[in-house]
């Protein structure tokens, strides 16, 4: 029985660091998603599929460094329902990236997971700013940006979103009280 069924609410997933534990779940993720993932954002092609052990080490490895943050919503049975992703942290500031389950979507579940994650930039990565880019079909998106305290701040151009134009955003976590705060 369920904890729903129970009569108490089912356990939060919870943003975790990215960590080779996660692996077979992070694959079974990308895959069950993969064509929902590619109607929003380039599709990362086979190959991916292919060496995505090579890969996901070289994201552990890239991690160690500080130079990204990479975390997955996590149920409390391991499945994941998202990644969100720090990219190139430098001068109190870093890219944000994100994706979440299809079936997952229009939950509130990327808001909470952009809020939180937020929160962790400022208080665990030290950072002021995150930027996120989107492209203008992506409206889920948009309205996750929107929602969880970023600006529109001008045009992405193809080389920022994989061939399609779009927007940039911009939060500056120094103005948001549970951000500053952690």
């Amino acid at each position: 029985m369920s904890a729903a069924e129970r009569g108490g609410a089912a356990p939060s997933p919870t943003l975790k660091p990215l960590s080779a534990a996660l692996a077979p779940a992070v694959l079974a993720f990308e895959l069950a998603n993969r064509d929902y993932f590619a109607a929003a954002v380039s599709d990362r092609g086979d190959e991916y599929f292919a060496r995505f052990t090579d890969r996901y080490d070289a994201l552990l490895a890239e991690q160690a460094t500080g130079a990204c943050a990479f975390y997955l919503l996590v149920t409390a049975t391991g499945t994941v329902l998202g990644r969100f992703n720090l990219y190139d942290l430098a001068d109190g500031t870093a890219e944000l990236g994100y994706r979440v389950a299809e079936h997952a979507s229009g939950r509130g579940v990327a808001t909470a997971a952009v809020r939180e994650l937020s929160g962790l930039a400022a208080s665990r990565h030290a950072l002021h700013t995150l930027r996120a880019a989107t492209a203008h079909e992506n409206t889920a998106s948009q309205r996750v940006l929107l929602k969880a305290g970023f600006v529109r701040t001008g045009p992405a151009g193809p080389a920022d979103l994989g061939g399609r134009s779009g927007s940039w955003y911009q939060l500056d976590l120094l103005t948001i009280p549970s951000a500053a705060g952690g």
